[in-house]
């Protein structure tokens, strides 16, 4: 019978699996996104800065950049729930041979902005409504200082990787 692994291995192993994630998409470092884990669970962070306001007579935060943080938010969790039992049980190989991670293909993304974003944090968690080997659904939630009052919410499907690439 296999020991477990310390759990000081398995965070390791945890935190490199979402560092190949988070590291395969450009946009996630130019928008500064970040992901607090706890266990499974990702909080996205998107650290407030003025370049990311769209209407400085308000001030609120851009829709696009919403919009793109709630779509990153949906894709980080989704190729992170599919892989999490491999990621466990050590035989994660999440990256192809370039070192690039599969990730999800955004098919559609529907965005309802509720409020205006303030000039502060955001933040985000996805949740897999349906994942299937082709298609996937999935709901974001967007808050910035109480998680009770969304400024932005939004439904995606995904197109899911194929093992072959």
């Amino acid at each position: 019978m296999k020991r477990p692994d310390p759990v000081q291995v398995v965070k390791q192993r945890r935190d490199a699996a979402l560092e190949a994630l988070v590291a395969a998409v450009p946009y996630i470092g130019f928008l500064g996104i970040r992901f607090d884990r706890r266990g499974d669970e990702l909080t996205a962070v998107l650290p407030y800065r003025d370049d990311l306001i769209g209407n400085p007579m308000l001030p609120a935060l851009h829709g696009g950049v919403t919009a793109a943080f709630l779509e990153t938010t949906a894709i980080v969790e989704l190729a992170w729930s599919t892989r999490w039992d491999e990621i466990e049980q050590g035989g994660a190989d999440i990256q192809l041979e370039d070192r690039t991670p599969r990730l999800p293909k955004t098919i559609d993304l529907t965005v309802d902005y509720l409020r205006s974003g303030l000039p502060r944090d955001a933040y985000a968690r996805a949740r897999v409504v349906r994942s299937g080997r082709r298609y996937a659904s999935v709901q974001v939630e967007g808050w910035q200082d109480n998680r009770d009052r969304m400024f932005a919410q939004a439904t995606g499907h995904f197109l899911m990787p194929t093992r072959e690439g």
